[in-house]
């Protein structure tokens, strides 16, 4: 594992600390490289209605965005698992539309750490309505 990704794991463990999972007790930290060498960390927050809750990789994309980023180049998501978690199928989605391109470094509770792309997450990524073109907005790395 690279230094940067290195730093890109102790970013997402720390914000692991800070998730708010009553019900699940499954905390998840992530941490989203932007092509700016910024790191922009998120966690899970659950809801009693489970449906409005957001996964510790959305957290992490809304917070990059929010700051002004919109291109990626990795991403760290660390739980308390022996074995690293991917994240969901949602989160994969999501990070498609702005980096379809995304190292996806896992970690768990071990030292045991994995790296994928997120095109070997994600095969035959849905992109647009008609199979063709980049989103509105983004997908460039």
């Amino acid at each position: 594992m690279s230094g940067r990704f290195a730093e890109l794991v102790d970013a997402a463990r720390t914000a692991r600390t800070r998730s708010y999972s009553p019900y699940s007790h499954f905390a998840v930290g992530a941490a989203l490289l932007g092509v700016s060498g910024r790191i922009h960390a998120g966690t899970n927050v659950e809801n009693a209605s489970f449906g409005l809750s957001i996964c510790a990789e959305r957290a992490a994309l809304c917070r990059a965005v929010a700051e002004g980023e919109r291109a990626f180049t990795a991403i760290a998501v660390v739980t308390g698992e022996a074995r690293p978690t991917p994240p969901c199928g949602a989160c994969r989605q999501v990070l498609q539309e702005f980096a379809p391109g995304l190292t996806v470094v896992l970690a768990g509770a071990g030292d045991q750490v994995e790296e994928w792309t997120l095109a070997d997450l994600l095969p035959r990524a849905f992109t647009t309505f008609d199979g063709a073109g980049t989103p509105p907005g983004g997908g460039e790395e």
